[in-house]
């Protein structure tokens, strides 16, 4: 909060803003029993906490820079409440949930748009080895392998609407058979089961389901369209996706005929295992290569900043095959490829019916993929995501779903004042809330200026981006 306290830190010599923190308290409401342990009511502690999510700066999210910011707050509280207190986090994550599906089902209705389950893996840096779940992996916020957590999480999204769901920490072989370590880290003796990414991405959705969240598809990147057990699991359940594969995903054009070849030879190795027969198959990078330019559609997907994202859009009946089934299944490939001399390619498979969604409707499924980072970005950014320093099971849990509480708060904050302010993004609506706890009438006014400034410069680009596209069409 340095740069945001400058202003003569906020409360010395001035009365606290009318709004006071209200606004936490009308929030937290809903969600206060919650933290109720026995006869222990952990409520105005949970609300200290989110208090110090929202105001501490990004790396400094932390328990200790709470105590420093937060009035009545004290580290063992927070201590306790975090790493050792028994109130559920399974419970608090469900109720996040299914707000979210209902502030999504009345922004559906606004937009007339589908809502989107997003799933999609993130990395938390870390040193050391006793922090649950670290390990040397791939961590996509360094771009390389480092000493990391990984956790897969789950997002609510409709139009330009997204809020954080659902979480689940990746627990690496490494840890799975170490028991001692596992003791360490109080991991329950029901997650120390080895689960692939995709794996907790089905529990999440089957948890999310069974508490009657409701979406329209669910989408996710290459390494869940990749995953065939995940797929045929959303096939059993009757949940549309449109997932990401990579490019060299193979294809067939017809239906191949799977089966077990006959023995042409009386001696010898009998054949079996089974084959595809009578089509050969292609990966996408090389049936892109076979497409003319009447193959493709250009569409108008969705509006941004910087004017409408178009893209040329192909969509394919194909069958896949992962070598084991008796059968190969029926697959929407959707290819889009951006308007440029260089365009960039990505490519999804669905299990929609053919014809029942138009060229224009795949491309902007497959694009809403994009808020889920956005999420992750306002989460770590704004709300400490990563800024915890917990080792336990519990413990983490317990700080990434009240990491998912704070963000719907924002969310809500946004939505209320979308009419007023419709570009308000995250960080402003963190900062003037900020202001209505800490500061006076005059620096909540202030910033409201300073923000409303912001919003006609961005809007006048914005109407200038739009403007110099209706004289070229």
């Amino acid at each position: 909060m340095e740069k945001i306290q400058s202003d003569k830190k906020l409360s010395e010599n001035s009365q606290k803003y009318s709004l006071s923190d209200d606004c936490i308290n009308h929030r937290m409401i809903q969600f206060n029993d919650v933290f109720v342990v026995y006869r222990r009511d952990n409520s105005q502690t949970a609300k200290n906490y989110i208090t110090g999510l929202i105001t501490c700066e990004k790396g400094h999210a932390n328990m200790e820079r709470m105590v420093e910011e937060v009035e009545g707050s004290n580290y063992p509280a927070y201590h306790h409440f975090i790493s050792h207190s028994k109130w559920d986090h399974e419970e608090l994550i469900s109720r996040i949930a299914i707000d979210a599906s209902q502030i999504m089902e009345a922004n559906k209705k606004a937009t007339q748009l589908p809502t989107g389950y997003i799933i999609d893996e993130s990395a938390h840096l870390k040193k050391g080895k006793a922090s649950i779940g670290v390990a040397n992996q791939y961590a996509g916020v360094a771009g390389k392998v480092d000493n990391c957590q990984v956790a897969v999480y789950s997002s609510l999204v409709n139009d330009t609407r997204a809020t954080i769901i659902n979480e689940s920490i990746f627990l690496p072989k490494s840890w799975i058979n170490d028991k001692k370590r596992c003791d360490k880290a109080k991991i329950p003796e029901s997650a120390r089961t080895y689960k692939t990414k995709p794996e907790l991405a089905l529990d999440m959705i089957d948890r999310n389901v069974a508490d009657g969240v409701k979406f329209d598809w669910i989408g996710g990147d290459g390494l869940y369209g990749h995953n065939f057990e995940l797929t045929k699991g959303l096939d059993q359940r009757g949940l549309l996706y449109v997932l990401d594969v990579h490019k060299d995903e193979k294809i067939y054009l017809e239906e191949p005929q799977i089966i077990i070849p006959v023995a042409t030879k009386a001696r010898g190795r009998r054949p079996t295992k089974l084959q595809a027969l009578g089509v050969p198959s292609l990966r996408l990078d090389q049936y892109i290569k076979t497409l003319n330019q009447a193959d493709w559609t250009e569409e108008k997907v969705r509006k941004t900043a910087k004017g409408w994202l178009k893209l040329q859009v192909h969509t394919k009946q194909v069958w896949v095959w992962n070598g084991k089934e008796e059968q190969a299944r029926r697959r929407i490939a959707v290819i889009t490829r951006t308007v440029e001399k260089r365009p960039k390619v990505k490519y999804s498979f669905s299990n929609a019916q053919k014809d029942q969604y138009t060229n224009k409707e795949f491309a902007y499924f497959q694009v809403q993929r994009y808020w889920v980072e956005r999420t992750f970005d306002d989460s770590k950014n704004e709300l400490g995501m990563s800024d915890y320093q917990i080792r336990n099971w519990i413990g983490w849990h317990h700080h990434q779903s009240l990491v998912m509480l704070a963000g719907i708060f924002l969310l809500k904050e946004k939505i209320e004042k979308q009419t007023e302010y419709p570009l308000m993004s995250t960080r402003d609506a963190r900062i003037l809330l900020i202001f209505e706890l800490f500061g006076t009438k005059e620096q909540y006014q202030k910033r409201i200026n300073q923000m409303k400034i912001r919003h006609m410069q961005r809007q006048s680009d914005i109407d200038r981006y739009y403007r110099y596209e209706e004289l070229w069409e």
